[in-house]
């Protein structure tokens, strides 16, 4: 029997350009850093975003960014182990916000 190669197989993910992106960063030692993220399965992640509106949009106006081209973001970003580039994440997760201490209650068993 020999081997048929068939039309509709799947190709291996194309890495396509992205272009200039809006780079969220955090104050860092020398200067500012690119933040990285978790996806929902845990593993780091790179994010841009295409456009400043859509960075406001899912991280809030006060976030600071850096215009980086795709190919520089992956350099900077895969030697800390964040291979995965995620382009406009359409939502984040709001920041945890502190729990006001909640008065005890004592719960009596019912005999």
């Amino acid at each position: 029997m020999t081997g048929i190669l068939c039309d509709d197989d799947p190709e291996p993910l194309d890495r396509s350009p992205a272009g200039a992106l809006f780079v969220p960063v955090r104050p860092g030692p020398s200067g500012h850093v690119a933040r990285l993220f978790r996806t929902p399965l845990g593993d780091r992640t790179a994010v841009g975003f295409t456009s400043e509106r859509r960075l406001v949009a899912t991280l809030g106006a006060r976030q600071p960014w850096i215009r980086l081209a795709e190919p520089a973001l992956r350099a900077l970003t895969a030697p800390l182990g964040a291979v995965i580039l995620t382009l406009d994440p359409p939502f984040s997760a709001p920041a945890p916000t502190p729990v006001e201490s909640v008065p005890a209650v004592r719960v009596e068993a019912v005999r």
